[in-house]
């Protein structure tokens, strides 16, 4: 009898399981399968997982950045994309400060001092950034470049505006045309960030002729856990993250950090990050153990999707700019673990060409 009650257990968990795995309903239309081809040049991306550089061993400097610098920039990409919050999202997130608090002190840096030197308020600044973006001649005048500075930092587009400082000779980088002193020291500070926005995006659409990068990451779907339930969720996302394979992520990681010194190292590391075998790598050790975490509150199933809506929604920001001007070669720079979101949503586009970053990195 104790046999048979175990293998009617067994049986009802394996037809659990299978129900649970089973993908139910498919729909016929595939978009993936309807590309193009464009009447014209078509819309290429390449995603780039980077590391966060403020997050690497003491013992990076910019100066490793020059062979993934190189391939880049043979690459000739006319768009960028970085992860940052665009200035008219952390406005909408400013008006709505009970969810988004915590977001607004993460990702939104006080525009106060550019809106009160500028006389634009954010919105108003975006428009007139377009609009001095739009009309902006061949060869800009240094006074040109600093009043497109100040409406960019006026405008939340931080990144963008270090792009236009950076096409200034040095000797232009002073306060004039509406930045104050205080505003050019923000500027001058921000070079020198550990921050692969500035280091690598700002600095290549500035070699490359560029005017601006393109702030692509969305926090709309950032919430606050409530305060009864944080201690229990915190610990059921670190249980679940507690795994063989956030293990061997971590023991790789170390291994690449202790040759960051050597030449080539930082360039191992984008090559180990944007290897095809990562993706699932990072999937089973994050998302894929998060989605099967067991607390009857759901928490892990909270995070994953917290995660799709982030990256489908900075996924929509980036098919946006490709809309605006159809034939983009754009870079993607990203953080790694949203890599593999990125190339899935945006494989699902009509008129989007992925890149292999593989090919690019060698």
């Amino acid at each position: 009898m104790i046999r048979r009650i175990g293998g009617i257990f067994i049986l009802g968990l394996c037809s659990a399981t299978a129900l649970a795995a089973s993908p139910g309903y498919q729909p016929d239309f595939h978009p993936e399968t309807l590309k193009g081809p464009p009447a014209g040049r078509a819309n290429e991306v390449l995603v780039l997982g980077s590391p966060h550089l403020s997050g690497l061993p003491d013992t990076f400097t910019s100066a490793q950045l020059e062979p993934l610098m190189e391939r880049l920039t043979a690459w000739k990409p006319d768009a960028i994309a970085v992860e940052a919050v665009s200035g008219l999202q952390c406005d909408y997130m400013r008006r709505f400060p009970s969810r988004y608090v915590d977001s607004i002190d993460s990702y939104c840096p006080d525009t106060g001092p550019a809106q009160i030197a500028a006389g634009l308020d954010v919105p108003a600044a975006n428009a007139e950034a377009e609009r001095l973006l739009a009309s902006l001649p061949a060869a800009p005048t240094s006074a040109q470049r600093r009043r497109l500075a100040l409406v960019l930092l006026a405008a939340g587009e931080r990144n963008s505006a270090i792009v236009q400082w950076l096409r200034l000779p040095p000797p232009q980088r002073i306060t004039a045309d509406g930045l104050t002193g205080d505003l050019v020291a923000y500027l001058d500070k921000r070079l020198q960030r550990r921050d692969e926005s500035i280091l690598i995006a700002a600095t290549l659409a500035a070699k490359l002729g560029l005017e601006r990068v393109w702030a692509v990451d969305d926090h709309t779907a950032d919430s606050a856990t409530p305060k009864a339930l944080e201690k229990a969720s915190g610990e059921a996302i670190m249980k679940a993250w507690d795994n063989p394979y956030t293990k061997a992520r971590s023991d790789a990681d170390d291994a690449l950090h202790a040759n960051l010194g050597k030449p080539g190292g930082l360039l191992a590391i984008y090559r180990a990050y944007n290897a095809p075998e990562a993706a699932l790598q990072t999937y089973r050790s994050d998302f894929g153990a998060a989605l099967i975490e067991p607390s009857s509150q759901g928490f892990g199933r909270n995070y994953v999707g917290y995660w799709e809506t982030r990256n489908l929604r900075m996924v929509a920001n980036i098919r946006d700019v490709l809309g605006h001007a159809p034939g983009t070669r754009l870079l993607a720079i990203v953080g790694a673990s949203h890599k593999p979101y990125y190339e899935a949503y945006l494989n699902l586009m009509h008129d989007v060409q992925l890149v292999d970053a593989e090919n690019v990195l060698r």
